[in-house]
């Protein structure tokens, strides 16, 4: 469980999802837009925003980028499996600083890391999987499948009609 969820006690209001569904849409809202858009005040706004923040349910303000635009024409993901016993939270965060690593993500099953990796072309590519990421030690083995297309699906504040506070 990460720090930010232990800040349960506080539920997420009707106002707070309609504010992190705006945010989730275009991170750079004005605070007078975003209070538009949510018919409250600027000052209400502000600090509804804040203490999201403070909370941790907002965890971040970023743009996003097309990887292909600055060059990165290949990713894939990278199945990890760890050694038994290793500590694969400190493997995961190595592999978090290797170049081309974009994501690091624990999951269940019979493997323990999922990583998005990607690199200008498939000779880097190959260099990271090989050379950097299946070397790393804890590493026993990895699996890479190459990204062919990607389609945006619906951030969880974007999908209010199937949560509730």
């Amino acid at each position: 469980m990460t720090e930010h969820a232990e800040h349960h006690g506080e539920a997420i209001d009707s106002i707070d999802r309609r504010i992190v569904a705006e945010l989730s849409r275009d991170g750079r809202l004005s605070v007078r837009t975003l209070a538009e858009r949510v018919h409250i005040s600027r000052t209400a706004a502000h600090n509804r925003v804040q203490h999201l923040v403070d909370r941790g349910v907002i965890t971040g303000f970023g743009a996003r980028i097309d990887r292909t635009s600055i060059g990165l024409r290949i990713s894939a993901l990278v199945v990890v499996r760890t050694a038994p016993g290793a500590d694969w939270e400190a493997v995961a965060a190595r592999l978090a600083q290797l170049p081309f690593v974009e994501k690091v993500q624990a999951v269940s099953g019979d493997i323990d890391l999922m990583l998005t990796v990607s690199a200008p072309d498939h000779e880097q590519l190959s260099q990271a999987i090989l050379r950097d990421i299946h070397v790393m030690p804890g590493v026993v083995s990895t699996r890479s499948h190459q990204i062919l297309a990607e389609f945006d699906g619906r951030p969880p504040a974007q999908s209010l009609d199937i949560w509730r506070a």
